[in-house]
């Protein structure tokens, strides 16, 4: 059985950094692409980042690019978002997911990439900024 496990999350004030884990069981995250997602109280859920095992550059939503980093430590079969610079607007809760596929499916949306949905998903961790 596929299962995704977030951790990490909290509260932390405007400006902090934290950092999001994405454990697995049942499989190995490698060689998949996993995901980051979030959704905040009453809005749509959003694709933040998205890493493959290959060495090609990481996905970052327009919104989290410069403040967060994605990375994958194989060994531990935990995928990782560093995040830096927290405000406000990055409160909600986050899920990692995947395919179970190589590959981030990013589609251009009006010339914009944009993180499509995956199969399986955790359960999330939720994340406060707030002072």
């Amino acid at each position: 059985q596929v299962q995704l496990v977030e951790s990490g999350g909290g509260l932390v004030q405007p400006g902090g950094s934290l950092r999001l884990s994405c454990t697995a069981s049942g499989f190995t995250l490698d060689p998949y692409a996993i995901g980051w997602f979030r959704q905040a109280p009453g809005k749509e859920r959003e694709g933040v980042s998205c890493i493959e095992s290959s060495d090609s550059s990481p996905y970052y939503a327009d919104s989290v690019k410069g403040r967060f980093t994605i990375s994958r430590d194989k060994a531990k079969n935990t995928v990782y978002l560093q995040m830096h610079s927290l405000i406000s607007e990055d409160t909600a809760v986050y899920y990692c997911a995947t395919d179970r596929l190589v590959l981030c499916p990013v589609y251009s949306v009006q010339g914009v990439g944009v993180l499509s949905g995956m199969d399986y998903w955790g359960k999330g961790t939720l994340v406060t900024v707030s002072s």
